[in-house]
């Protein structure tokens, strides 16, 4: 099978690649091996959110020159200020036009409420997330209700409103906390285990009587103006949601729980919708195994996958979008750590070493760990690095990269989309 483009992973690099690609023409597939992590996520994008020396960041243009000098090695730093927010504005206007329903910009982070009460600055975040700005103002609404779910675990509202209290713009707020029943949940609370996010989720949608919803929602917030409600109203959009709001008195905010995220889970069924619109090839439940080499032009010929072990496939163009452990993009043996489809090189830190196992880890639980800073070589065309030399048709995106750590930094998203965006662009340069 020949394509002009192959993405190894279906997250959300992979698939912003892929768009980016079908939209210019080009035919690409995507080997997308199941869940991805966007499935898990909180819903909202990282831009930037903290500097390696733990300063939170408002704003990236103004944090752009520390975050360079403290680590060169940032994909951000390879490509340079501009790029990044030129692929940062790109990513936002095609959320806008698949109908995200995102918040926020690159010009300056904001705050979101966390599932335990905390405020986490971010870049891009659902409207239905409640949100406050990083320069202190208090919240809209003074009078709250934070409403769970009799039954489901996976959402604690005690805990969340006496967390809220101690940020100071929810100082003067009254948040009192309480529980809806919804009859039409009583089988699945009877399956303890299939009482999750996804589930509520589907229940509702076919079977609930919605008036009843809304009066119940109603009458257990009181006279709350604000209600926060956890994400499980609404599988594939925030349609259902909507509605909800519109017959509601109080203004409704919804937050993630536990995963699996709904709010990641809409936004990842939003981008390959558009991808396979688009013409893209989604093959589902497929690994990439190995690949083979041309060594004469040091390009990839062809990749081998767990379904299509015997039959090749063929493309121009070879995108690594596999992400890091969770996915299997990267492996870790007693001895080392390695990237197992293409054998990459590994990036190298002054904390981290992939074939040092005493580098991997800090004694102290709570730290930073050095092996989330693990991953391929790229440069700043987003080529991936094989023996020392930069494959000219193998490209890398999203976590599988190297050399930082997007958890202590909060930058994953970034990463994933401008990473992706850009190499779709150097792609597209080429031909």
């Amino acid at each position: 099978m020949n394509f002009d483009a192959v993405i190894i992973g279906g997250g959300l690099a992979g698939l912003t690649c892929g768009i980016a690609l079908q939209q210019q023409g080009k035919r690409c597939a995507i080997i997308n091996n199941g869940q991805a992590a966007i499935d898990f996520s909180s819903g909202s994008l990282d831009l930037l959110s903290r500097l390696p020396n733990g300063e939170n960041v408002v704003s990236f243009d103004r944090s752009f020159s520390a975050l360079s000098e403290q680590l060169p090695q940032h994909p951000y730093s390879l490509f340079g200020k501009q790029k990044v927010l030129d692929k940062a504005q790109q990513f936002s206007d095609l959320a806008e036009k698949l109908g995200l329903n995102f918040i926020g910009s690159s010009v300056q982070n904001h705050l979101r409420v966390s599932p335990l009460g905390g405020l986490r600055g971010t870049w891009l975040s659902p409207s239905s997330i409640p949100t406050v700005l990083m320069s202190g103002e208090a919240f809209a609404y003074r009078k709250i209700a934070v409403l769970g779910i009799e039954g489901y675990h996976d959402f604690q509202p005690q805990l969340l409103a006496e967390n809220l209290k101690h940020n100071m713009q929810f100082a003067h707020c009254e948040v009192k906390t309480g529980f809806l029943h919804i009859p039409e949940l009583d089988l699945l609370r009877s399956l303890s285990r299939e009482f999750r996010s996804v589930h509520i989720a589907q229940a509702l949608e076919q079977k609930v009587d919605f008036d009843a919803l809304v009066s119940e929602i109603e009458q257990t917030a009181d006279d709350a103006e604000a209600v926060f409600l956890p994400a499980c109203f609404g599988l594939d959009s925030q349609d259902f949601f909507n509605q909800l709001q519109q017959k509601t008195k109080p203004t409704l905010f919804e937050l993630p729980t536990l995963p699996p995220s709904l709010l990641g889970n809409r936004q990842h069924q939003a981008l390959r919708k558009h991808f396979e619109q688009l013409g893209g090839t989604m093959m589902n439940g497929d690994r990439a195994l190995r690949a083979e080499f041309d060594e004469d032009t040091a390009k990839v010929r062809c990749i081998f996958t767990q379904i299509h072990e015997d039959e090749p496939l063929c493309a121009e163009h070879f995108i690594l979008a596999s992400g890091s452990f969770f996915s299997n993009g990267l492996v870790c043996e007693f001895d080392k750590v390695y990237e197992p489809v293409f054998q990459a090189d590994i990036v190298q830190t002054t904390d981290f070493n992939p074939t040092d196992r005493f580098s991997w880890t800090d004694r102290r639980f709570a730290s930073p760990q050095p092996y989330h800073k693990a991953g391929v070589i790229i440069n700043a065309q987003c080529q991936v690095q094989k023996c020392g030399a930069f494959l000219t048709n193998l490209y890398a995106v999203g976590a599988v990269i190297g050399g930082y750590n997007p958890l202590e930094l909060g930058c994953s998203s970034g990463v994933a989309v401008v990473t992706a965006l850009s190499a779709a662009e150097h792609i597209l340069q080429r031909n």
